[in-house]
């Protein structure tokens, strides 16, 4: 005995392809007189509040994007912009000086490391005789992309100011600025002597989510 054709399986397969989320309808059959009550009340229920499409294709669904922190990234960048200014305590930083500095949260054990040079250099930057807005740009660049590769500790070859007019250092004393101005930067370190001393910074970047 052969089985008996279920009107409401042909009518529904044929709305999926021709019809998407709205209001109003009636069942897409071009002779529906065969439908009893049943099956077309069913049919009225089982698309309420859907539309006919003008095509029968259905686009892949997009992927939704991770917000992006923009309004972070215009903020820092206001400060960076703003901190091309001469720094106030430029004075402060002299030849020699260590950079020492470190965001709330970061442990003491993690600073000794980072100052002991445990940490493996996975990048550098060289910012000798740039001028203070190539620097800013190079270093901009630089962090980005070392986020990217999810590198986590960076030097930055700033120079001890032994050239400069006043030989004071003022690109150092820039980077001093400017690292702090960065969330992703956790921490940073004048570097030992084998890799720059006081020219030289290590820097910690902190983790990728």
């Amino acid at each position: 005995m052969g089985t008996t054709p279920n009107p409401m399986g042909n009518i529904l397969e044929m709305s999926a392809a021709t019809y998407h989320l709205t209001d109003d309808l009636e069942p897409p059959m071009a002779n529906n007189s065969d439908i009893d009550e049943n099956d077309r009340h069913l049919f009225r229920q089982a698309v309420t509040g859907i539309r006919r499409l003008n095509h029968d294709k259905i686009g892949p669904a997009r992927r939704k994007l991770k917000p992006y922190p923009q309004q972070r990234q215009q903020d820092e960048q206001q400060a960076l912009i703003e901190s091309l200014a001469p720094p106030s305590d430029l004075a402060e930083i002299e030849v020699g000086d260590e950079l020492l500095f470190s965001r709330n949260g970061v442990q003491n054990s993690v600073m000794r490391k980072l100052r002991r040079g445990q940490y493996r250099v996975e990048a550098e930057l060289d910012l000798h005789r740039l001028t203070a807005v190539q620097a800013l740009h190079a270093l901009q660049e630089f962090i980005f992309h070392s986020k990217r590769r999810h590198l986590r500790c960076i030097r930055i070859i700033h120079g001890k100011g032994l050239s400069s007019k006043d030989q004071r250092p003022v690109l150092k004393g820039r980077v001093n600025q400017w690292l702090r101005q960065w969330d992703d930067v956790l921490a940073f370190c004048s570097a030992r002597q084998c890799d720059g001393g006081s020219g030289a910074t290590y820097v910690l970047l902190r983790k990728s989510g």
